[in-house]
């Protein structure tokens, strides 16, 4: 397992810690990240590299042909480590294949940085943080995204 984004298009998405507003975005994708234990730098920047190109935006026929930066989208990124709960056995669902704080954040982090550095504009929330997610889903549109762990990046 590698690391995971859930992204869901949106007319709009907010999130908020305490009711303070750490970011809010317009049109673009609300992405919901968790880390893995074995994953690496080059994962977030695949990772990052995907999100920006996916064509999920209709042009002017209603195809899904445009991506974020056609349309000059925003990005609000959200850690969640819940998205490694395995919950096959028991009712209590376990995050074992979760990576540590001290792992995730750094990668965290790196597919944010990754993302502006292709140009986008990015609101983020609070790692760690007991969060309030606010997400306008448009169509909807959602789709999830794995990285292998450790792949290499000639791999795709």
């Amino acid at each position: 397992m590698g690391m995971r984004a859930l992204i869901q298009r949106v007319s709009r998405g907010r999130v908020t810690v305490a009711e303070q507003v750490l970011g809010a975005i317009g049109q673009g994708y609300v992405v919901l990240l968790g880390v893995g234990q074995r994953d690496v730098p080059e994962d977030a920047e695949w990772l990052a590299d995907r999100v920006i190109d996916l064509r999920l935006f209709a042009d002017q026929n209603g195809k899904t042909n445009l991506s974020l930066a056609d349309i000059s989208g925003e990005v609000l990124v959200v850690s969640q480590f819940t998205l490694y709960a395995n919950a096959n056995r028991g009712r209590r669902p376990s995050f074992t294949d979760s990576a540590p704080p001290a792992l995730a954040e750094p990668l965290y982090e790196r597919f944010i940085a990754h993302l502006r550095a292709r140009g986008a504009r990015v609101a983020t929330g609070r790692f760690g943080a007991q969060m309030q997610v606010d997400i306008l889903n448009d169509g909807p549109v959602t789709i999830w995204l794995e990285r292998e762990a450790g792949r290499s990046l000639g791999g795709g």
